[in-house]
């Protein structure tokens, strides 16, 4: 029935645009960046690796290659519970720094 596949769409579409949602800093300018973020979202999920990278400026994050940056820590726990929740807690890892990269 193309009635009940556009409704099945609706509801694709709305589902897909919860990974729009944005996290607020409260990281201080000044804080160190001692968090070395490393991660690898494939091509099929752009979506979430753009919004995730927004993300990751809006934690004064900078970006030192491509999928390889470095930020302030810890990352915040509902951000992170977040990314667990839309199935992207596997496509990264994060390693304290012993001194803040800057």
């Amino acid at each position: 029935d193309f009635g009940e596949s556009k409704r099945k769409n609706k509801i694709i579409h709305r589902a897909k645009r919860q990974y729009l949602y944005s996290f607020n800093s409260n990281f201080h300018k000044d804080a160190p960046k001692n968090l070395l973020l490393i991660y690898d979202i494939p091509e099929g999920r752009k979506k979430e690796r753009d919004w995730f990278r927004r993300q990751l400026k809006n934690f004064d994050f900078i970006m030192i290659q491509k999928s390889v940056w470095v930020g302030p820590s810890p990352l915040p726990t509902d951000f992170v519970d977040y990314l667990k929740r839309i199935g992207l807690q596997k496509e990264f890892k994060t390693f304290k720094l012993a001194k803040s990269y800057i």
